[in-house]
């Protein structure tokens, strides 16, 4: 069954927060106010046990004044969800949980991080000094698919 709510947060202007999820580490984008352009944020240090993390994305949702956060689901190729995609998903439970009524969603985002590597390595960056640009640019990718769907 729809919830009108979650589709008026989808459609409604303001600025929205990609995450890419990863073991380590978190990527983070954001897109302007009218839904153009993901740039991105920053990338935060993953923390299963003490929830750093939900709480430093949670306080750039409040900075940023987000109206929704897309978060990358890493599905197989095979289109099923594994343990990326679970981790992902009790991440966005904990983080729908901190930033409640702002609506949590997630899209397919396969390869966005491989697609990332591979486009900081063509443009003369190591993949040692990219690790942390490439979860940005991951965000930047699952945010921009996102708006871009939109239209």
């Amino acid at each position: 069954m729809a919830d009108p709510e979650h589709d008026n947060q989808r459609t409604r202007r303001g600025r929205r927060l990609g995450i890419d999820v990863g073991s380590v580490r978190i990527g983070v984008a954001v897109c302007d106010p009218d839904g153009i352009l993901a740039t991105p944020v920053e990338t935060v240090r993953r923390d299963t046990s003490g929830g750093s993390d939900v709480r430093r994305i949670a306080e750039l949702a409040a900075e940023y004044e987000v109206v929704g956060i897309v978060i990358g689901l890493p599905k197989t190729l095979r289109n099923s969800e594994g343990v990326a995609a679970a981790a992902a998903r009790t991440f966005g439970d904990d983080l729908t949980t901190a930033i409640h009524p702002v609506c949590v969603e997630y899209v397919d985002e396969r390869l966005t991080t491989v697609t990332a590597a591979q486009a900081l390595r063509a443009s003369g960056r190591s993949a040692k000094a990219s690790r942390s640009v490439i979860d940005q640019a991951a965000a930047v990718a699952i945010l921009q698919g996102w708006l871009d769907a939109r239209r």
